[in-house]
């Protein structure tokens, strides 16, 4: 394609270039009544919904709907549109108003009455209906649909490799790597995928990769994609040795064999100079892909499991100094990670019913250590209601089991790999899970968590660990797979499926923080999962897509 003008893009820092920043879905909300009250003597009311983002005791108006005249069960045209985060609890407020001024002036309206709610209960709902409150009684319901912008979404999938690339290194070749930026309106550059290191080689191969079309182009097929190959350096200073432009369009058009050259924009111009080399296409396929907000709204439930570390090396639940001591002015770690992670997860489960374990305590009468128990006493039915079920049996179990050891977290992981490879059983995008697990120290059974991950990894499940109190945690880092591939001996994982934070990066924050940090990876491993599955949303034919 033409090379577009030369817009400036920010070099990057010493550390190298970011990484691509986490994209945010804009969904559509429509929105209509039944049964208002009429408050006008001659005719209907003249209703219309004005929504606010409810944050803390402040409301902030993100839009409003048409006014419809006589009207006691309006449909509204307008749809509202919202930033949707699936990491984030985001509280808003739908207050309906009978209208009577032309200005459509709401100081000067009556009240008809509100709905306060989650966006991700609207979005799981799918048509999420609920009754309209004013002082403290009914009037009629408000019904919200949501649907998620950007059209059809694709992913590419290429292995590409490097022609005789331009020699950046004075004693060695260069280290090249590539990344894709997609264009913004304003004509700068986003990053949107970069590729791994191939040290000291000018024709180098890059591993297989898959690129969403939403992150590298918004799913539009004419925004500009720009491809950059860079000389990697140590301290952070990367050379670029060229690049070259194209769009989704022309991807999808392409055949292995293609060749792109690769220009550098300093050296393009000067006499004897054709190309920094080239890039070539060894195998490329466009294919549809459905979004996490797709696979929610088409009835895939996220499963929520608990895991807590009961191990003597909390400290003794008594003693103010204990990682589990409950009677402080403010929760305790555990608490605070329960729910936080809790309070977002909830509202994409609709029985709220969440199997709680404990692990590392003596268990009465016997005083034998076990490595799973149920945190509500019942081993048949593990489950709690909601995430007040969970802290509940939490704090009855601390004061009824005594702390032991090892740390051993296999065994429940192993457990929730079981229950999902039943729902794997099912053949569609039916149940997820998710295994918070909080432990206060380095595992003693590594290697057998690590074999459980790993096979866990082929299963619709993702791990949360969150490590609490002052325990050095690097040996935990490995769990997280974000820079290089867990495995152990021969064995390797299918994909990342574990994120692991400690608590304490998140001390002096506020809780929100802490999950929208532990959670942000998930719309990406389940949608991942079940594409790579060639499972469809459930209840798909349904929904509308673009």
């Amino acid at each position: 394609m033409q090379q577009p003008p030369p817009y400036a893009c920010a070099p990057p820092g010493p550390g190298g270039p970011p990484p691509p920043a986490a994209m945010v879905s804009k969904v559509d909300l429509t929105i209509s009544c039944e049964g208002l009250k009429d408050l006008d003597v001659f005719s209907k009311s003249d209703p219309i919904c004005v929504v606010y983002s409810l944050e803390g005791n402040r409301r902030r108006e993100i839009g409003r709907t048409e006014r419809i005249s006589d009207s006691l069960n309006p449909k509204f045209q307008k749809q509202i549109t919202v930033d949707y985060r699936f990491e984030e609890v985001q509280k808003l407020g739908f207050y309906v108003f009978d209208i009577d001024d032309g200005n459509n002036d709401i100081n000067k309206a009556d009240f008809l009455g509100k709905c306060d709610c989650n966006l991700g209960q609207i979005v799981s709902a799918g048509n999420f209906k609920q009754p309209l409150s004013h002082d403290g009684r009914n009037f009629g319901s408000i019904a919200i649909q949501a649907q998620e912008q950007g059209g059809i979404q694709k992913s590419i999938k290429m292995t590409l490799r490097g022609v005789k690339l331009d020699k950046k290194d004075f004693f060695g070749k260069s280290d090249p790597f590539l990344e894709f930026h997609r264009q913004l309106l304003d004509g700068s550059y986003a990053l949107a995928h970069r590729t791994e290191v191939i040290k000291n080689t000018l024709n180098p191969k890059w591993k297989p990769m898959k690129i969403n079309t939403r992150r590298l182009c918004d799913n539009n097929p004419d925004t500009v994609i720009k491809v950059q190959c860079h000389d990697w350096d140590s301290d952070g200073t990367h050379d670029l040795i060229g690049e070259f432009y194209t769009t989704l369009a022309e991807f999808e058009q392409i055949r292995p064999g293609k060749t792109f050259e690769v220009e550098n924009p300093k050296k393009k111009g000067k006499r004897g100079y054709r190309n920094s080399g080239e890039i070539v296409v060894e195998q490329i396929s466009v294919e549809r892909e459905y979004t996490f907000l797709e696979y929610i709204q088409g009835g895939c439930l996220l499963n929520f499991v608990v895991g807590i570390d009961f191990t003597g090396s909390n400290g003794d639940p008594r003693d103010p100094s204990s990682l589990h001591y409950l009677g402080g002015s403010s929760p305790n770690q555990y608490t605070q990670a329960i729910t936080a992670v809790g309070n977002v997860i909830q509202d994409y489960d609709s029985d709220q019913m969440y199997p709680a374990f404990g692990f590392g305590a003596r268990l009465p009468p016997t005083w034998q250590v076990s490595h799973q128990f149920s945190l509500n006493g019942n081993p048949q039915d593990p489950n709690c209601q909601g995430i007040p079920g969970i802290l509940g049996a939490y704090h009855q179990c601390i004061n009824s089991v005594q702390l032991y050891g090892p740390t051993n977290a296999s065994p429940i992981i192993g457990n929730v790999a079981k229950m999902a490879r039943e729902a794997l059983h099912q053949q569609q995008a039916k149940d997820y899970y998710i295994l918070l697990l909080i432990t206060d120290g380095i595992l003693t059974d590594m290697d057998q968590t690590i074999h459980m991950i790993i096979e866990a990894s082929e299963l619709p499940m993702s791990i949360i660990i969150i490590g609490v109190g002052n325990a050095d945690f690097d040996d935990m880092e490995r769990l997280d797979g974000d820079d290089e591939v867990l495995s152990i001996g021969t064995r390797k994982a299918k994909r990342d499926i574990v994120q692991f934070v400690p608590f304490r990066d998140f001390k002096n924050v506020p809780a929100s923080k802490l999950a929208a940090e532990v959670l942000e990876e998930i719309p990406e491993q389940l949608a991942s999962y079940y594409n790579d599955m060639k499972y469809v949303p459930i209840n798909f034919n349904y929904m509308p897509h673009g």
